[in-house]
């Protein structure tokens, strides 16, 4: 990483300061998808509060902020556009009941199932998108209504006090670290455009942000099986998709604070927050990467942090929308440009040449799908490819020694037996030339799926034709019982067989 944080406490001070930090930066990104999602911006702020409130205070992952986020957005732009903001309330209703369900059924563990070329890919994908989503504020819409970029003098004042921005990010950590320098920065910028009297795009040129608390009111719709049929689909998608990134967004948490989050806390925390929004008007979020790294790279560690950012949101909303206004895009654009940074892996270039290069092969696809498509695609598509590259390779890691002793053939087995390694597998034997009696040493190897009994299966009935007789050493107790209950066309040796055991992971 770019800046690679390591263990530290808890932090009263810290985590107040690093929450008004990402408070400021959470305005622009929820206004934002909210025009995504083809809502009103408030219904995207209401998110961004409820969201990040909620999994701060329950979530498994201090330190993590959640809010609306670009990856549900464009989910939800299809059905608002087809239905309307109501069905878009129940769906979110819907996606937080599927999210509590994954985590009380204790499922958030699985995500470790997916490799590191992946996570990298994953990190690198997002940290591209953030670059584009940013790049996207030099634009403006113009008098004909077609988006432009920003020329002269816009332009180079733009660009200055971004530079300006991501310089004191950088340098002033290296003078103090009392104040988080984004915070430092973000006022730095401000007033300088005040005082100066900079022509500057402001976050009051994107939209007001005035507005009064959330209401609670269930969404209009009809209480039928057809409303029911409609928001299903879109709801599981969201419910993927904002598990994804929230779970893979705490696992680079993890990583970076060197502490251990709890995966299926934080899947209910999500779906509680999601049901709320639903109930309050609001779009509904999951874990935000960028502001999450703010956060952490401002010394934020603890739930306060992510409850400060929450509750600042909300003050701006109510009491502060005219102060706000008057932040110049720049210095929010600069702060994000300093996450890009610290996001991207720029270690993934170094290694590219030194990993195989089917981990290359999946960092880098996984990449491009999450700029050109979305983050749970990309995560699908970069496990899925991941696993069959392992069973690919696996496949041809069966192996046999052959050993005959008194007229009896032994075949001592290495490497797993599956779907992948079965044609392998048969072309190790020789029935026609095998002696009468036959016997697979299972010792070293492990049968796996039901592939792997059927292609055993085959290979007894071959050999029962040719009037021979196949044992089977060491295997476990389940394939056993699968083999007689199958048939019973096999003598099992069961002396010494040992007992096998799945260990369970215990925890949350």
């Amino acid at each position: 990483m770019f800046n690679l944080i390591g263990k530290t406490t808890e932090n009263p001070k810290n985590d107040i300061l690093s929450g008004l930090t990402v408070a400021l930066a959470l305005v622009p990104e929820a206004v934002a998808f909210a025009f995504v999602a083809g809502v009103n911006p408030l219904v995207g702020l209401y998110a961004a509060f409820m969201v990040g409130l909620i999994t701060s205070i329950f979530g498994g992952r201090p330190g993590m902020i959640s809010g609306a986020t670009g990856a549900m957005a464009v989910v939800m732009v299809a059905l608002v556009a087809d239905h309307g903001v109501q069905y878009l309330f129940a769906a979110v209703v819907l996606t937080g009941v599927i999210q509590m369900c994954f985590g009380i059924f204790k499922l958030g563990k699985f995500i470790r199932l997916v490799p590191q070329p992946v996570m990298l890919g994953f990190v690198n994908g997002l940290a591209i998108v953030i670059f584009l989503s940013q790049v996207g504020q030099l634009k403006f819409i113009n008098e004909e209504g077609t988006l432009t970029w920003l020329e002269g003098n816009a332009m180079m004042i733009m660009l200055a006090l971004i530079a300006v921005t991501m310089a004191i990010i950088h340098f002033l950590p290296k003078l103090t670290k009392v104040i988080p320098s984004a915070l430092v920065a973000i006022v730095t910028v401000t007033l300088a455009a005040i005082f100066m009297g900079l022509d500057t795009r402001t976050v009051g040129d994107v939209a007001n942000i005035a507005g009064g608390l959330p209401e609670f009111s269930i969404p209009d719709v009809p209480f039928t099986m057809e409303t029911l049929w409609i928001i299903l689909p879109y709801s599981f998608i969201l419910a993927g998709v904002g598990l994804i990134e929230s779970l893979l967004t705490l696992t680079l948490i993890d990583e970076l604070t060197q502490t251990r989050g709890q995966g299926n806390r934080e899947c209910i925390a999500q779906g509680a927050s999601n049901t709320v929004n639903g109930f309050f008007g609001a779009m509904g979020g999951c874990a935000m990467i960028g502001q999450s790294m703010i956060n952490i790279n401002s010394g934020g560690r603890g739930r306060l942090s992510g409850i400060t950012a929450a509750v600042a949101l909300l003050m701006f909303i109510l009491f502060g929308a005219d102060i706000i206004a008057q932040i110049p895009l720049a210095a929010l654009v600069g702060v994000m440009m300093m996450v890009v940074l610290g996001t991207f892996e720029w270690s993934s270039f170094r290694i590219l040449k030194k990993i195989p290069k089917t981990d290359a092969f999946v960092l880098i696809l996984v990449s491009g799908v999450t700029v050109a498509t979305d983050l749970a695609m990309a995560v699908i598509i970069g496990v899925i490819v991941a696993a069959l590259v392992f069973a690919w390779e696996h496949a041809q890691h069966i192996r046999a020694e052959i050993k005959e002793t008194d007229g009896v053939k032994t075949y001592e087995l290495h490497g797993p037996l599956f779907f992948g390694s079965v044609s392998y597998f048969l072309e190790l034997f020789d029935p026609a030339n095998d002696p009468d009696k036959v016997i697979i040493e299972f010792k070293n190897s492990r049968v796996a799926d039901h592939s792997g009994l059927e292609i055993i299966d085959t290979l007894a009935e071959r050999y029962k034709k040719l009037g021979k007789n196949l044992s089977l050493k060491h295997l476990s107790p389940e394939c056993r019982q699968l083999l007689i209950t199958a048939g019973d066309l096999v003598e099992v040796d069961v002396i010494e067989d040992p007992n096998y055991r799945v260990a369970t992971d215990k925890l949350a």
